[in-house]
């Protein structure tokens, strides 16, 4: 392992960390991403054996990129997307040593993207077949202790599940999404977690946006409409609207569509935005790929600092409060499916048809096993999320000629809520205190 003591005695172990080492011995370079301050670089130096800091050696990695590579193996390079040339280096050394594995790990905020002008700035090369590529994410509430994870989703996918109680709070559910799941805020104060939260995002528009030749100013005009419109599928026109306060008229006559979806792809990229596409239950349907994607922020308190919103304006605004609450669980449901090794190349969708029906949530393996969950807020709300995932499973799955296989299981996954059950055959009850991997 890498020398450092700090590292050693305060490392909080992380989901990720089976996958890490699952990958490791099937690649010779393993690439850890992820938005900035979710604790990639202390996951890397808890499996690597040495260590590179770009950022430290920027002009001899500029130099010479293969310098980066010199170290014990596994070997660590902390931000290679600074220096590009970095990942193919990498990719000739694996090259050159058939059957190697455990060569390098890679830690990446971002991901380069194309530049007509500048070849330079990307890789020329995918590293398939050579790399093997792993999404790190905010603490989940099981990582962060906050959760018992005694309700698996692996093990509700085996059939297996034990009711069980956990705390519950109204306030503590407030805190949980302004506090977000970054490592550097465990056992912090609320205001101390948002203040980081708001710091990262005045980094992000200032420095990261400009440094990769975009305007910060139409960044943060598009990441706060994101916000207003989190857990929405909205289209490039509502976006575009809300960023410059159109009302009627043409809002691409203030931003051109191509600019706003350079945006986007520009925050995808930087891994500050989650899209979660549809789903619709034939996996060849055409139908798949014309669904908008619903938007999530990476965290809920980025969340919750772009509206200006702490714990106290959170409970005063019950709806703002599910929205945030809904996109705290995506970060957490990701989590936990990234680490399921049976999982398809797209983690989580949502279904919703022309009728309004709709999960939250759809995972689907890939073997073909699905699962459905609803997401709520409070108690009040279970029976409707119950009846919606009845009918969800009754339209898809209910006539004899259905192409649908019969869902593992469906869940309503509840903030304030004390009790994990089950309602029904095959559908529970699980506040996301006691979910979990």
């Amino acid at each position: 392992m890498v020398a450092s003591n700090v590292v050693a005695q305060h490392y909080v172990p992380r989901i990720v960390d089976a996958q890490v080492e699952r990958y490791l011995n099937a690649f010779g370079a393993v690439e850890i991403a992820g938005t900035k301050w979710c604790g990639k670089t202390w996951t890397a130096l808890r499996h690597g054996a040495s260590v590179s800091y770009v950022d430290d050696d920027l002009d001899a990695a500029k130099g010479s990129p293969e310098l980066m590579l010199l170290g014990d193996r596994p070997h660590v390079i902390d931000e290679w997307q600074l220096v590009p040339r970095i990942w193919d280096a990498v990719r000739r050394a694996a090259d050159h040593e058939y059957g190697l594995r455990s060569g390098w790990i890679l830690t990446g905020s971002s991901t380069p993207l194309p530049s007509k002008k500048d070849a330079a700035s990307r890789p020329s090369h995918s590293g398939a077949g050579r790399f093997g590529r792993i999404r790190m994410h905010p603490m989940s509430l099981a990582e962060s202790g906050d959760s018992t994870a005694t309700v698996s989703l692996r093990a509700l996918f085996d059939g297996e599940f034990e009711p069980c109680a956990v705390d519950s709070g109204v306030r503590w559910l407030a805190d949980a999404v302004c506090r977000g799941g970054w490592p550097e805020v465990m056992g912090r104060d609320v205001s101390d977690a948002q203040l980081l939260a708001r710091e990262y995002l005045r980094l992000f528009f200032t420095e990261s946006v400009v440094n990769q030749g975009k305007d910060g100013e139409v960044a943060q005009r598009l990441t706060a409409s994101l916000a207003r419109n989190m857990c929405q599928a909205a289209t490039y026109g509502t976006l575009a609207a809300d960023m410059y306060g159109v009302e009627g008229g043409n809002p691409f006559e203030v931003i051109s569509q191509n600019t706003l979806i350079d945006y986007l792809a520009l925050l995808k990229a930087n891994y500050l935005v989650e899209e979660v596409p549809g789903w619709v239950p034939q996996s060849r349907s055409r139908k798949r790929l014309s669904v908008k994607p619903k938007r999530y922020l990476a965290d809920p308190s980025i969340a919750t600092a772009l509206l200006g919103m702490g714990p106290d304006a959170l409970l005063r605004d019950w709806h703002t409060f599910g929205l945030a609450f809904e996109n705290l669980c995506i970060r957490d449901i990701m989590v936990y499916v990234e680490a399921m090794p049976d999982v398809g190349l797209v983690p989580i969708r949502y279904y919703r048809d022309d009728s309004g029906l709709e999960a939250d949530v759809v995972i689907e393996l890939s073997d073909g096993r699905w699962a459905a969950i609803e997401i709520k807020l409070s108690e009040d709300k279970v029976d409707d999320g119950v009846a919606s995932l009845r009918r969800l499973q009754k339209k898809l799955c209910g006539n004899e000629h259905a192409r649908c296989r019969k869902p593992e299981f469906l869940a309503v996954v509840v903030g304030i809520s004390r009790y994990a059950r089950q309602v029904d055959d095959g559908i529970f009850v699980i506040p996301v205190r006691a979910l979990g991997a």
